[in-house]
């Protein structure tokens, strides 16, 4: 009984690892492009859950629909906000930008409960199967489609950095702004797109996350959940976050099995990623695929 839950806690948790390396490409993405943390990324899922929401709730329109139309929302809301509030910093110290994104993050979390309110709200009646048999294994049926929807977009991103011109002038950015510039690309664009896809992509697992738990403002923790997968993978490596994402949620659900069967100590799912951080920067401060910055003096 107990191999069984264990075996059900590591399934869950590839799935939902899928879910955290998406989020972490974020992350990644925006560090890559303009060497920027964005701490509002967050908050960006908090802003697309609830759109989503509001659409499911007030308008009654198709599920599959609304999603589409957050999809777009959030594209153009990420676009915005790099216009209206990072563009003008370009140039500025990095703490500088750092900074704006956790002020940014405050003031997202202040305008979203000032518009939904503090409490849990749930999410409309979206599948009408809960979950689905597995050899054996119940998987919630929003964690199938998370599932396929992450690898989707994994897939999606390999494509459009190979493939396409946009994706081809993001890693050129990414690997010299300078360069790149003399090249003919425009940086100004790159940051934007770099924002867009971010804050599309962040919308997908808010969306998933607040259909599981419902959506109040704890959707926003999952931004800063994901940065020790982000470390683990290294902040410049889209492989490194997809592979740190997954690691990270195998690793907090198997936390929790030690922690109902064993230890019995409360919570340990909540803080597993955090002390797997702090290991991680002892060990490989820039992850397993992370870039070194060797200066000279």
């Amino acid at each position: 009984m107990a191999f069984d839950f264990l075996i059900q806690l590591l399934v869950n948790g590839f799935i939902i690892g899928l879910l955290y390396g998406v989020v972490a490409m974020s992350f990644v993405l925006i560090y890559k492009s303009s060497q920027v943390v964005n701490f509002a990324q967050g908050e960006f899922l908090l802003v697309g859950a609830w759109a989503c929401w509001w659409l499911l709730a007030k308008f009654s329109i198709p599920f599959y629909m609304a999603f589409f139309i957050t999809l777009i929302f959030m594209t153009i809301f990420g676009i915005l906000v790099q216009m209206i509030v990072l563009r003008p910093l370009i140039g500025e110290p990095i703490i500088s930008i750092i900074m704006v994104t956790i002020g940014l993050s405050i003031f997202f979390q202040a305008i979203m409960n000032w518009m939904f309110g503090v409490f849990t709200e749930p999410f409309p009646e979206i599948f009408t199967t809960k979950s689905v048999n597995i050899l054996g294994l119940n998987v919630q049926t929003v964690y199938l489609m998370s599932g396929l929807i992450s690898i989707l977009i994994m897939v999606s991103f390999a494509l459009f950095f190979k493939k396409s011109r946009l994706g081809l002038a993001m890693r050129a950015t990414a690997f010299d702004q300078q360069a790149a510039q003399s090249l003919g690309v425009s940086i100004k664009q790159v940051f934007a797109a770099a924002w867009a896809i971010s804050a599309m992509v962040s919308a997908v697992a808010g969306v998933v996350f607040g259909i599981v738990n419902g959506i109040s403002s704890g959707i926003a923790f999952m931004g800063i959940k994901v940065f020790p997968a982000v470390i683990l993978g290294g902040l410049d490596s889209v492989l490194g976050a997809i592979l740190g994402g997954m690691v990270i949620g195998i690793l907090e659900h198997f936390a929790h099995y030690l922690d109902v069967q064993f230890l019995q100590v409360g919570n340990l799912i909540r803080v597993a990623p955090f002390y797997a951080l702090i290991i991680i920067l002892m060990i490989k401060p820039y992850g397993f695929f992370g870039t070194k910055d060797i200066e000279r003096v």
